[in-house]
């Protein structure tokens, strides 16, 4: 069954999104030790309403590694200093991962080398057996 990756990324899942915030990591002073930027999106795949059960095979399939022993997917995000731009980011980069799980991958053209590169590929090859050859001590 072919999915439409366009369609299924432009569904709202803003009710199905858990949102948290801590503070950042590294450098920036007071800021970072006050305020907390950090962003993480998780999304409960077995239990979202708006993905059928082939979409959230293929999504549990394709974001294994992204995803917990609840299959909850988390994304994180502490690229900027305001929380606002962070959870815009996660939402972006939520929306890039559907887009990717859902795009089937282009089929592979069998190609073989051409008659030159084979050509150059022996000539090389014969060229490296002389040069090692001749670092042999000489047969007597």
């Amino acid at each position: 069954m072919p999915f439409d990756p366009q369609e299924i990324s432009q569904r709202d899942f803003t009710s199905e999104f858990e949102f948290q915030s801590s503070r950042s990591s590294g450098p920036g002073g007071q800021n970072v030790n006050k305020v907390e930027t950090r962003v993480s999106l998780k999304f409960s795949i077995p239990e979202s309403i708006l993905l059928n059960e082939p979409e959230k095979d293929r999504l549990m399939a394709k974001c294994k590694n992204r995803l917990n022993a609840e299959n909850v997917l988390s994304i994180h995000s502490e690229k900027h200093r305001s929380q606002l731009r962070n959870k815009e980011e996660t939402i972006a980069a939520f929306r890039k991962l559907i887009v990717a799980a859902f795009t089937d991958p282009k089929p592979r053209k069998k190609s073989k080398p051409s008659k030159a590169a084979i050509r150059k590929r022996l000539d090389d090859k014969k060229r490296h057996s002389d040069k090692k050859s001749s670092r042999r001590p000489p047969e007597y």
